[in-house]
């Protein structure tokens, strides 16, 4: 196809004439970090189809969900095990700068994988089910204040994590003391999260829009906030953020994909490419509309220096709130 053709002279141009003659033949995989359901098999699913749809790829890209240690057992799976492989990508996002921030990987850091590059981000908010007696976060924020073990909140990153991060983040900015007292059940991912709040459960969901969007449209979950800067637009645009509740809590979450660090130079430049060519598309951009997605996409050769930024700020931040010491 055109764009593919496109693509490779672009790669060649950018490295060497050996990168014409490398382009993904048959089966792509993408491995998303958790079980079907959240953000991570969200971000393989969704690129993968718009890959197709613009011939990025030849055959298929699979997504294989490798749940475990948030995020940690496909992190070692690409290191260890296909430290090589031309066409292997792994979806990423901050749980996972923040997993690394937090010394969860153990002996393996940011420079032990190749960052491809993302493809917008994910803001986070905090949510209850259609009857919960919290009407607003205020309300919710309220009762976690007056005490932390009253409220349980569900997410899809491991403690500590990023959903995690971002409840103890909110309550900090409401005026809530005891932030290790509050209860937080880790899940999978965020489905299975949204799923016991929905059934009552569990009090309340952090997660992030995209998450969400299902059953929010359902009508079965109630967003209280979304943790942006300002409201975001279209359908989501009814929902107000913690700022506008007096909470001042942000919380982005951007999405995009990391490949094995041995991998063939020519594929590395491909896959970078890829991922331009698939974000300036009219398809990506009805998927980032229709999902919350906000634009976010540092240059190719920013994005690493980006990873490794966010991984210092992130680990700052969880040493404040007491997860690090």
């Amino acid at each position: 196809m055109l764009i593919k053709r496109t693509l490779s002279f672009v790669a060649a141009a950018a490295v060497s004439m050996s990168a014409l003659a490398w382009e993904p033949t048959g089966k792509v995989e993408c491995i998303a970090p958790s079980d079907p359901g959240g953000g991570w098999d969200f971000t393989c699913r969704s690129a993968g189809n718009v890959m197709q749809e613009l011939g990025l790829v030849d055959g298929s890209v699979q997504t294989v969900n490798m749940a475990g240690a948030g995020g940690g057992v496909a992190y070692a799976h690409t290191v260890s095990k296909r430290a090589e492989e031309n066409e292997l990508l792994v979806a990423a996002s901050t749980a996972t700068t923040t997993r690394l921030a937090q010394k969860q990987f153990p002996g393996m850091n940011a420079d032990m994988v190749t960052w491809v590059g993302a493809l917008g981000a994910d803001y986070g908010v905090i949510a209850v089910g259609k009857d919960s007696e919290y009407k607003n976060l205020k309300d919710l924020m309220a009762a976690v204040s007056a005490d932390p073990r009253s409220v349980k909140f569900a997410g899809g990153s491991a403690r500590g994590g990023w959903d995690h991060l971002k409840v103890l983040i909110t309550a900090k900015a409401a005026g809530v003391d005891d932030l290790p007292r509050i209860p937080y059940l880790s899940y999978n991912n965020g489905g299975e999260a949204m799923t016991q709040v929905v059934g009552g459960q569990v009090d309340a969901f952090t997660g992030d829009i995209s998450e969400a969007t299902g059953f929010m449209e359902s009508g079965d979950l109630r967003v209280l906030a979304v943790l942006a800067e300002e409201r975001l637009p279209g359908k989501f645009s009814d929902i107000p953020t913690a700022q506008e509740q007096g909470i001042d809590s942000v919380g982005p979450n951007w999405r995009g994909f990391y490949m094995p660090k041995g991998a063939d130079e020519a594929a590395k430049e491909y896959w970078v490419n890829a991922i331009d060519t698939l974000y300036a598309s009219e398809e990506w951009k009805k998927v980032m509309k229709s999902n919350g997605l906000i634009p976010f996409h540092p240059p190719a050769d920013k994005f690493g220096e980006f990873v490794h930024k966010q991984v210092q700020e992130i680990e700052q931040l969880s040493r404040d709130i007491g997860l690090l010491k």
